[in-house]
């Protein structure tokens, strides 16, 4: 960075930082936003899958439900590792939420988080079965890929760096889930997979946030953010779309 330069220009400019001592006050509060999101999603997100292990209908699918546990939990500690290099407490930080608190099965929050944590709206709800534990991974996995790589992208590069690491493991999550769907389509009642992809659709599709955020701006400004919410849950409904149209199935209406 040029001696002239403010951090604010030399960010706008696409200038990366690299340790917390030179993180201006508003950054690192959007940083540790982003982290805590994404920390408290992947914590609340296994809290709530891992009830659905003993739940797989053979001894391969509770294995594939038992990694995905154990490497969802593995990438939020990767982050929370980051967190704790900024002062976040992180033996108390696991401790301290309620991650298997959900919301009844007809709440409907929209995009609004939780009163104990930053997690997604979408880990509010709870798993009905197999079935629709599948299809929910399936479709938040999609969404997950399109905003991680978003997130290899933000201009804390430790931070970056890490989501790019995280990025292929949760693709294999994905691909699981996709797997898992392909056998059910064949043996389950279809019509009990759609209603899950109903159920499911507009909870996952909240999780890009609000459309006219007007925050959008700064956070390009600061090199936090690329994509606007818009653009990438338009992705995600093509690529989420023609992932269930293999199955037979079709997005909610």
């Amino acid at each position: 960075m040029a001696d002239d330069m403010s951090i604010e220009s030399y960010l706008a400019a696409g200038g990366v930082l690299t340790s917390p001592s030179n993180t201006p006050p508003r950054y690192r509060a959007e940083l540790m936003k982003i982290m805590a999101i994404f920390v408290d999603s992947e914590l609340a997100g296994t809290a709530g899958f891992a009830e659905m292990i003993n739940a797989g209908p053979g001894v391969r699918d509770r294995m594939a439900a038992a990694q995905i546990v154990l490497e969802k939990t593995a990438n939020a500690n990767r982050v929370l590792e980051l967190m704790g290099e900024f002062g976040a407490n992180t033996e108390r930080y696991v401790s301290h939420h309620p991650w298997t608190t959900r919301l009844p099965r007809d709440a409907d929050i929209g995009q609004q988080r939780s009163d104990h944590d930053m997690r997604l709206s979408v880990f509010n709800y709870p798993l009905h079965g197999w079935a629709d534990a599948v299809v929910m991974n399936l479709l938040m996995g999609l969404a997950a890929a399109v905003q991680l790589e978003e997130l290899s992208h933000v201009s804390y590069q430790p931070l970056a760096e890490v989501f790019r690491t995280i990025a292929p493991i949760e693709d294999t999550h994905t691909e699981l889930a996709d797997k898992g769907l392909a056998l059910l389509s064949e043996h389950d009642d279809r019509a009990a997979l759609q209603h899950s992809v109903n159920y499911w659709w507009p909870r996952v599709a909240a999780s890009f946030g609000d459309e006219s955020s007007q925050k959008f701006e700064g956070l390009k400004a600061m090199g936090l953010r690329k994509t606007s919410n818009a653009a990438q849950k338009t992705r995600w409904q093509d690529e989420a779309s023609a992932a269930l149209k293999k199955h037979g199935l079709k997005p909610a209406q």
